[in-house]
């Protein structure tokens, strides 16, 4: 990263949440050497540290606690355009505003996120928070999880995971763990019956951590999950489930007391829409570099990208220095040097205290950080999500240091 660059080059990143910010940190320390500009280009205000909200939903913490001013997250020296961007110019390297500014740029990086498709769900908007049904994923919905939970005297709880890319892939069914033992905490487990129904095919990609999944949900007695069946309908009055068998294409109605509705999830519009995206309207990235296939000067990363891993922080927090690398090659004329192996990380919470820490690559091979089995379920590794990674997060991953 030390060749000097002859004249200021303009980097434009669109996102400013985990990737974006975590990026510009980098590149703003680079600075000096490669003179360059680095711009944020987001309208947000505020900043949520998402993979605590499952422990918002549990009751564990506010919802607050995992928030901050956008304002005081952006790097030292790097401009916010504080609007949103909704086209892309990349034959003339422009992005177009919500104001209808051109903004131009020499390297762009796509770090945009992804959209929470509740419309998607017929009968779902505008019902989180009625008749038992709530959702961890969002700031606006989360703490009708915690108010359901606790008010929950027995009956149905349905749990769903979508048929669709989603960030964190784990959350869906840590809740429902976290339910089991809310139940049991406040008498009512006896009359209960937990439910969990996917869209995907098994509980967990790699085989080493699905082994423990599947004993936790027997240790819980949790009906047998339902998989490749998706939710297409929520009757809320009726308070009834409407699922899609994947297979046969059938119709199964669920009765429900509780619903957590993990919502389908899609890349922005404004980037589907765009010569950035793959068919499936994720930005199509090369899944070593993260450099654009057709756009040698356009980077992604994070959960617009169409990366094949899992869409979460930790997968971010590896990503983030491969392009920072990367688009300083490219701004000295050289190729990109760094590689990112697919390593991502889900830390599934199997109770108020218990946790099995899930690492793993692009081939579905464990990439473990600890110097022990990480498919058991532990107290410290639940201590390292609640405590440490927050302040890793705050404190390490957007200040670049991490």
């Amino acid at each position: 990263m030390s060749n000097a660059i002859s004249s200021t080059r303009r980097v434009l990143i669109i996102g400013g949440g985990s990737a974006g910010i975590s990026v510009a940190a980098r590149l703003a320390k680079a600075n000096a050497q490669a003179n360059i500009t680095v711009t944020i280009l987001d309208p947000s205000e505020t900043h949520d540290y998402q993979p605590l909200w499952t422990l918002v939903g549990a009751g564990v913490l506010s919802k607050e606690a995992a928030r901050r001013r956008e304002a005081d997250l952006i790097p030292r020296g790097v401009e916010w355009v504080r609007e949103a961007a909704t086209g892309f110019e990349p034959d003339a390297k422009t992005v177009v505003t919500s104001s209808g500014k051109r903004l131009p740029y020499d390297i762009l990086v796509v770090a945009a996120g992804l959209q929470l498709d509740w419309g998607k769900v017929k009968g779902l908007a505008g019902n989180i928070g009625r008749n038992g049904i709530c959702s961890n994923y969002a700031f606006e919905t989360v703490s009708t999880t915690w108010d359901a939970l606790r008010n929950f005297k027995g009956g149905d709880a349905v749990f769903t995971h979508p048929a669709t890319p989603i960030k964190c892939g784990g959350a869906p069914q840590k809740i429902m763990y976290l339910a089991d033992d809310a139940f049991r905490r406040q008498g009512v487990r006896g009359q209960s019956r937990i439910h969990f129904y996917s869209g995907e095919a098994s509980i967990f990609k790699v085989e080493k951590y699905a082994t423990q999944l599947r004993a936790v949900i027997a240790r819980k007695e949790i009906e047998p999950p339902h998989f490749k069946h998706n939710l297409v309908e929520v009757r809320a009055d009726a308070r009834e489930a409407v699922f899609e068998d994947l297979d046969t294409k059938k119709e199964v109605v669920q009765r429900f007391d509780l619903l957590h509705v993990t919502p389908p999830m899609s890349s922005p519009d404004f980037l589907k829409k765009s010569p950035l995206a793959a068919a499936t309207g994720w930005v199509e990235v090369d899944k070593f570099t993260c450099r654009h296939v057709r756009y040698p000067d356009i980077f992604a990363l994070g959960d617009c990208s169409n990366l094949p891993t899992s869409k979460t922080g930790a997968a971010i927090r590896k990503q983030a220095p491969v392009v920072a690398t990367n688009v300083l090659d490219v701004l000295a004329g050289r190729e990109p040097s760094a590689k990112y192996d697919g390593y991502t990380s889900c830390p599934l919470v199997t109770g108020y205290g218990s946790l099995i820490l899930a690492e793993f690559d692009y081939d579905l091979k464990p990439a473990e950080s600890f110097p022990f089995d990480q498919s058991k379920e532990r107290w410290s590794m639940y201590a390292l999500k609640r405590w440490l990674l927050p302040q890793l997060y705050w404190h390490g991953m957007l200040k670049g240091r991490a």
